[in-house]
């Protein structure tokens, strides 16, 4: 079964659009909420990741701050 994959993002980062394509190359099926136009989303990264900076993901309650293809692909297992 597939995990459950959310990345908080913004239109303009270059890393945001690094791991959707990445998730697009390997068929995984994320939720992406864009924080620039959401600002209670926003205040949900911080509060998970203590962090302002995107992209954040959340897969299934592991937190990943950045492009971390290594700790994407274990947190995938893939």
């Amino acid at each position: 079964m597939a995990k459950k994959v959310a990345i908080y993002s913004t239109p303009t980062c270059p890393y945001c659009i690094k791991v959707k394509q990445f998730f697009k190359d390997n068929n995984i099926n994320f939720e992406d909420i864009d924080v620039s136009s959401n600002q209670e989303k926003a205040q949900e990264m911080i509060d998970k990741s203590g962090q302002m900076g995107v992209p954040v993901l959340d897969i299934e309650g592991d937190i990943i701050t950045g492009f971390d293809k290594d700790a994407i692909k274990k947190s995938l297992g893939i």
